[in-house]
């Protein structure tokens, strides 16, 4: 049987639990569900917890948990690929800046569905945190201990833990810091949020775009335009660039060497999910307030910036050391991954009007164009021997990859 047609199989079996797990919560939720509290199921645990630490959350951030949430189908990719890799004797799991540990805890929840596949696995989880706050947090969410209990004070570095699951959890500053081995490397809207520099084309050359204080109104930021050529763009402008304005993030550059090296030496994969664009935009700096656009120069530590991430600066900077592919967009992925088989699961599971229409909606949202459909990217990177195939003296690069490769379900 070949690899291609073994992923097929598996992609069917995998789909199907996965739509029959998240279609049985819309049943239980939506239904008069008289079981005791260990038949409920684990997706409604998470959301009742998490109303009791944040409160009422919105009909769309329900959605986006329980019905058509894209990060679960994370989860799918990261076994889908481990098995066409060769279902390495160990794995590595690492996130790259994990917030509140949300991503990971969903993750983990797709795994445990999957258990019989990972027994022989000695699977650790790997989180790169540089905020001391957010990684008690992430702790607390995902080993139930209060971080003192994993934290040494004396060497300020974190320890090793486990996680409410049984699997060994640790925490890095760099993500250089991971042991070496086998290692799957997830980035969900990480490097969107790395500082860039903006460069702007002149009569004079390229210049880089600086902060200074307005002249003429008090306590007021503005931009303005540096006196000399940027070495940046001596760098890493090529010189047919058209663009006139370009955002360039040198510590990204570094990310995703250091990634690319590791995924070289030691195997694995990288899943990289973001706002971004292929080469083609210019000014995407902003800032966003209580989920408002926000001028980024006023009120500054009030609002989240980002600028869109240049998948084809990180495509350069990556070169052959890797098979990258990508960026694809969010639609494609998510329907290559099979969410179209997982909405018709879901519809047909569920008989409440109301419950269909906040599905489609959903939906729409994720997979709409002018929504998410489009602005949404992914991205990923493999060894070259992830891609080729021995037949008979030579290589043939025919190996699907999930999300990246139309998922045939006949």
């Amino acid at each position: 049987m070949s690899a291609l047609v073994r992923l097929q199989q598996y992609g069917r079996r995998a789909l199907h639990a996965l739509s029959a797990f998240a279609a049985s919560h819309i049943c239980r939720y939506h239904g008069n569900n008289t079981g005791d509290s260990d038949d409920c199921n684990q997706l409604l645990k998470h959301l009742i917890m998490k109303i009791k630490s944040t409160g009422p959350i919105t009909v769309a951030e329900y959605m986006k948990e329980v019905l058509t949430n894209p990060i679960k189908l994370i989860g799918i990719w990261c076994i889908s690929e481990w098995i066409s890799g060769g279902k390495s004797n160990s794995l590595k799991l690492v996130e790259l800046g994990p917030g509140k540990g949300s991503l990971m805890d969903d993750i983990l929840r797709v795994f445990s569905q999957f258990q019989h596949l990972l027994n022989e696995c000695d699977l650790s989880i790997h989180l790169v945190e540089v905020s001391p706050k957010l990684s008690e947090i992430q702790a607390i969410k995902l080993t139930g201990k209060n971080i003192e209990t994993i934290y040494d004070e004396d060497t300020l570095a974190y320890k090793k833990g486990i996680t409410k699951s049984g699997l060994e959890i640790s925490w890095y500053h760099d993500v250089q810091d991971v042991p070496a081995g086998h290692t799957f490397f997830i980035a969900h809207e990480f490097f969107d949020a790395i500082p860039i520099h903006k460069l702007q084309k002149t009569s004079d050359g390229w210049r880089e775009m600086l902060i200074d204080i307005d002249p003429e109104i008090p306590n007021k930021l503005r931009f303005v335009l540096g006196s000399s050529s940027s070495m940046l763009a001596r760098t890493f402008i090529q010189a047919d660039e058209k663009r006139d304005h370009i955002e360039i993030s040198p510590n990204s550059a570094v990310i995703i060497q250091k990634l690319a090296s590791k995924i070289h030496n030691f195997g694995g994969a990288a899943l990289i999910a973001d706002y971004g664009h292929s080469g083609d935009k210019t000014d995407t700096f902003r800032g966003f307030r209580a989920h408002q656009l926000h001028d980024v120069l006023i009120d500054p530590g009030t609002a989240d910036l980002t600028a869109d991430v240049d998948f084809s600066f990180l495509r350069k900077i990556v070169g052959n050391t890797v098979v990258s592919l990508g960026p694809i967009t969010q639609q494609e992925f998510l329907k290559n991954m099979g969410i179209d088989l997982r909405m018709k699961v879901l519809l047909e599971n569920s008989k409440c009007v109301t419950t269909q229409q906040h599905l489609k909606q959903s939906y729409d949202i994720l997979m709409n164009p002018c929504k998410m459909g489009q602005r949404f990217k992914f991205f990923s990177m493999f060894p070259h021997s992830r891609m080729e195939r021995i037949n008979g003296h030579s290589k043939v690069n025919t190996y699907p990859v999930a999300g990246f490769t139309e998922l045939q379900l006949s």
